[in-house]
């Protein structure tokens, strides 16, 4: 559905974006994160054709934007962070209105004014004028608006942008549903708003694709150590340092420590222990409890804590020294 290879833009001496390549199939919800000045806001103005790119091409359903714009375009519903709304119009005035702008037929305007209205759950305000909306109706009116001509690629820039948590619980359950037939690229800063409601996530940054994969995935070939929650029984006597030195000795574990919160039962032996395990190290929760046995240790939790999408994240968009840069299955 979209077709995104080796693009580049710059402005003046400033390079935006350097050589980023994708692709999106069908009804795929792909979330586009990164931080303010990484480039996203340029690869979707690309992307929609307000901006040429220096080099590469875009494909939309076919269509290259460069040499078809206008039918590449006509694929596109694109609601930017700002919806271009009339506020003194009508909500149905001003969908009938965008119905025009895209050449919607003069005798299905009113029935793609109706189901874009149903679509984005605006039915109830259809007669109110648009400035007297609150910011999730006006969302969803801009929202309207893109879907009007019923397209099948969807390009939502930052569309939680200053929305209160009651709307933007709605404006996820609208993008899920919306996504059953629509293809659809999220771009956001926003972690949480990409994680709810995205099935594969790309990471950008200085211009670049940093990362590309589910969530799942993402985590799964994130480079760094397990760590392991694990709350003990040892003799009192013996205390938190003979737990500690048992489970330090199981192989593939690097570190052991004391967690700063210990159970309210410490007096009966009860301990927490953080363990760390070295790096790229398989699932080594069996043994450890294997290890605790041997020594005729209890355990009553053993949990583990794998890097979130926030920890790989957060590496990615600041890397520490000589930390790769590139995770997932790339551009």
């Amino acid at each position: 559905m979209i077709l995104v290879r080796e693009i580049y833009k710059s402005f003046g001496p400033l390079r935006a974006v350097t050589d980023v390549s994708f692709e999106l199939g069908e009804n795929q919800v792909v979330g586009l994160l990164g931080p303010n000045g990484a480039g996203k806001s340029t690869t979707i103005r690309m992307m929609t054709g307000f901006l040429a790119p220096d080099r590469g091409s875009i494909s939309i359903v076919g269509y290259d934007i460069a040499k078809h714009p206008a039918q590449a375009k006509s694929q596109i519903g694109y609601l930017p962070e700002q919806a271009p709304i009339y506020p003194e119009m009508s909500v149905r005035g001003y969908l009938k209105h965008r119905a025009k702008l895209f050449g919607v037929e003069t005798k299905e305007i009113k029935s793609a004014v109706d189901r874009a209205m149903d679509q984005c759950h605006i039915s109830n305000v259809a007669r109110r004028r648009v400035g007297q909306l609150s910011k999730g109706y006006k969302q969803r009116v801009g929202l309207a608006g893109a879907l009007i001509h019923d397209p099948p690629v969807l390009i939502l820039d930052e569309p939680t942008n200053g929305l209160d948590p009651s709307q933007i619980r709605e404006s996820r359950s609208l993008i899920r549903d919306l996504a059953q037939d629509k293809t659809m690229l999220v771009c956001s800063h926003i972690l949480p708003e990409i994680e709810r409601v995205c099935d594969r996530v790309m990471v950008m940054n200085h211009g670049q694709i940093q990362a590309d994969g589910t969530p799942t995935d993402l985590i799964n070939a994130a480079p760094g150590p397990t760590r392991y929650t694990v709350e003990i029984r040892t003799n009192p006597s013996a205390g938190i340092a003979h737990a500690l030195r048992v489970l330090a000795a199981v192989p593939g574990v690097d570190s052991t420590i004391a967690d700063q919160i210990q159970p309210n039962d410490a007096s009966r032996g009860w301990c927490r222990v953080i363990v760390n395990a070295l790096p790229n190290e398989g699932d080594l929760r069996e043994p450890i409890a294997g290890a605790a046995e041997d020594q005729g240790l209890f355990i009553r939790e053993l949990s583990q804590q794998k890097q979130t999408l926030e920890t790989i994240f957060m590496s990615l968009i600041d890397p520490a020294p000589n930390q790769p840069s590139m995770i997932g299955s790339g551009v």
